[in-house]
């Protein structure tokens, strides 16, 4: 019998009943006939391979039999996918297949920078996990591909070890697989740093007896004094990893001999669940016990039983000194403390502090309770919890992950913002495509641009990203603004050249007879001519000869009292500001400067568009009551702007030494100051001083605070915010 028979036989032996051991022998043979003419690096049969993944997915992980036929039809149907079609019907379950093909799709991921995209690159294969099983084994390939990493050329060792390191580590971390992950973390070691892995590894056997005798000594005192109080209780001890030693001589700058916790013993009680604080009593007589018998270091006692971690976690550690400088580390908790850290929400992967991702967790702890259940319903339970993230590849292999629905157009923004806004199409897999459709996980996206395309508003219709949106509002607001900027040219030069003028009042008739917000959107429409500019003329040529009858605005119906303006209840009147603009020109007026969440009003400017001034502005009354057909109603963003608005702050102080300390007050409230002064007040001689600071706030209320402390301060008389 050869080596691939006896790793058969050792797979069957996992699995007594005859039908499954005869589905997956059937599995075995038609990926041993497929690939007979495939071998390995090494001139070994490549069916050497997915016989070791088989192995593990039968003998560490304890998956059912239709993993291991996976395992098979994978490898065969990646390299030869017309075996597929060849199967006898109904020889395997669609189950099965699905999750062959699965492992096909993580298996043609080939990550350009793992290490910047590591995150992404995780949550791609999580997205072709639908069966929780596939990652399991995606798993286990990789542990047989690092067990072999020495037949593969040089660069393909590289870039398996970055990618084990930084993908397949972290998640069989997550997944509980503690032995792989230890395991594959050894074999990085050993790839990376082999002079410190062979130096660490050999001190380690040089000790492992020494060790062994040590822990035993160590436990006699222990178990004979909780033998006498009568708790039932196991142990269990475990000599740290030779990764994670040289992990912690790297962080904590000492030599192999000094790290404290490569001795580590567990302590569990056994006792009924349901009463805490029994299991906080019997964890702290368990610790009275060792720290009788052992000289404890305070400094490493960590109590989460009396505060468990916000995972969870619940355990008492203590490190001991035994036998002078050996120190040995011991985790006292109760058979349900330590279930809860092994399996239930404070999983060890999330105390040890593996980041945990929203959304991610839950899938991640179902899959560890399939390991440890036959319940085939927790299979459909986790597709709940995939991401709804895209990931799409450029043609040179970058990952890009974008949100669900997100359409062609938004990829290209994605790229960069000059892609997007000249995007007219692409090709997706080699198939053309619209900026429209939609895209999925998997897919290879080129971009198609032309030098004449530009954004249009329908392009919001169906972009679904944040950056795609801004940008495509603030190119148009752009386009805007340069066809207002022509049309103003163009209106100019003719009213020149018919010797004419435009009054105040005559932009306002003319908004309001084509119905536009402003003189922006007017000036904007004479570009585009949707506004002949000869009706321009004839209006004024009419209004010079006195021709009434053809006012857009018959005075009937728009007289207003002096100081009122035009009622508009309509929400789409009012111009928002610091957000969803398009076509709008405005600017914070100098006079009043105008802060987020005051009361403010926009007044239809001739040359500079929309000008905001603040209710309480100086010359808000004149404005309102001598140009009421230019004011615009206006509001602020319903959420806080993150740009920040200046303003100028007097103080008035009768102690100079309060100077340092207003200016402190202002920084401490995350204000930025711009300038600062302080002057005696003229035509006084009673020693007070006025402090005049322009500064940068971002909402009214945060001034108001200002203000609020600057008053409090020593010596202060007053403060207030003044218009310049």
């Amino acid at each position: 019998m050869n080596g691939n028979e006896e790793t058969l036989n050792a797979i069957l032996a996992c699995y007594p009943e005859k039908g499954q051991q005869e589905k997956i022998t059937a599995a075995y043979r038609i990926a041993e006939e497929a690939m007979k003419d495939k071998f390995r690096e090494n001139r070994h049969p490549f069916i050497e391979h997915p016989l070791g993944v088989a192995r593990i997915v039968a003998e560490d992980i304890h998956l059912g039999y239709e993993s291991v036929i996976a395992v098979f039809l994978h490898e065969t149907i990646r390299f030869y996918p017309d075996v597929l079609q060849n199967l006898p019907k109904g020889a395997f379950s669609q189950e099965v297949i699905d999750i062959a093909r699965s492992l096909n799709k993580i298996a043609a991921i080939k990550p350009k920078e793992t290490r910047l995209e590591a995150e992404n690159y995780k949550r791609l294969i999580v997205s072709y996990s639908r069966d929780p099983r596939v990652m399991l084994i995606k798993i286990a390939d990789r542990l047989d591909v690092m067990r072999n990493i020495d037949l593969l050329p040089k660069a393909s060792q590289e870039r398996k070890v970055t990618e084990t390191m930084f993908l397949y580590i972290p998640i069989a971390h997550q997944l509980g697989l503690y032995g792989i992950k230890t395991e594959l973390e050894n074999i990085f070691f050993r790839c990376t740093e082999p002079e410190r892995f062979r130096e660490i590894t050999n001190k380690l056997k040089a000790t492992a007896a020494e060790r062994e005798e040590l822990l035993n000594a160590f436990l006699i005192p222990i178990k004979r004094r909780i033998s006498e109080t009568g708790l039932k209780v196991s142990y269990k001890q475990r000599t740290k990893a030779a990764w994670s030693i040289w992990k912690k001589m790297q962080k904590q700058d000492i030599p192999f001999e000094k790290v404290m916790d490569l001795l580590a013993v567990r302590i569990i009680i056994d006792t009924p669940a349901g009463n805490p604080e029994r299991e906080k009593e019997l964890c702290w007589k368990v610790y009275s016990i060792v720290t009788d018998e052992y000289q404890p270091d305070t400094t490493r006692l960590r109590d989460w039983i009396s505060k468990p971690k916000s995972s969870g976690y619940e355990s008492l550690h203590i490190t001991v000194r035994f036998r002078g400088d050996i120190f040995v580390e011991v985790q006292i908790r109760t058979a349900r403390m330590d279930d809860e850290a092994e399996h239930g929400h404070a999983s060890h992967w999330a105390y040890k502090g593996i980041k945990e991702e929203k959304g991610l967790t839950p899938w991640l702890q179902s899959v560890r309770n399939i390991l440890e259940s036959d319940n085939r319903n927790d299979y459909e339970y986790v597709s709940r919890f995939l991401s709804e993230d895209v990931f799409v590849f450029t043609p040179d292999g970058e990952l890009r992950r974008l949100p669900k629905g997100a359409t062609v157009l938004d990829f290209a923004f994605n790229i960069h913002t000059n892609l997007g806004i000249k995007c007219i199409g692409a090709t997706i897999d080699g198939k053309p495509a619209s900026i429209k459709d939609r895209l999925k996980t998997g897919q290879v996206v080129e971009i198609k641009s032309g030098k004449n395309q530009r954004p249009s508003p329908d392009w919001l219709n169906f972009v679904v990203s944040s950056k795609a949106r801004n940008k495509i509002r603030l190119k148009l607001k752009e386009e805007a603004l340069k066809k207002a900027a022509t049309g103003k040219e163009l209106l100019e030069r003719r009213l020149k050249n018919w010797k004419m003028e435009l009054s105040d009042e005559d932009v306002g008739n003319l908004c309001k007879k084509y119905k536009l917000k402003n003189i922006s959107d007017l000036l904007a429409a004479i570009a585009d001519n949707k506004v002949d500019i000869m009706d321009i003329k004839s209006y004024i040529s009419r209004k010079q000869q006195g021709s009434e009858e053809h006012n857009p605005t018959p005075a009937a119906k728009d007289t207003q009292a002096p100081g009122q303006t035009t009622r508009r209840d309509n929400p789409d009147d009012y111009l928002v500001i610091d957000g969803k603009l398009s076509n709008v020109s405005y600017k914070m007026a100098r006079c009043c400067n105008p802060i987020y969440g005051d009361e403010v009003f926009g007044f239809v400017s001739v040359k500079e568009g929309i000008k905001i001034h603040r209710m309480s502005c100086p010359n808000a009354a004149r404005l309102i009551e001598n140009y009421p057909y230019r004011i615009q109603k206006v509001r602020w963003k319903q959420t806080a702007a993150t740009s920040s608005f200046q303003t100028t702050v007097k103080a008035i102080t009768d102690d100079s030494a309060a100077y340092p300390a207003i200016i402190q007050t202002v920084t401490d409230f995350g204000a930025s100051l711009r300038s600062s002064s302080m002057t005696p007040r003229s035509g006084r001689n009673t020693g007070e001083f006025d402090v005049r600071m322009q500064i940068y706030v971002s909402s009214n209320s945060l001034l108001d605070k200002i203000i609020s402390a600057i008053r409090k301060t020593r010596g202060v008389l007053s403060a207030v915010r003044i218009s310049k």
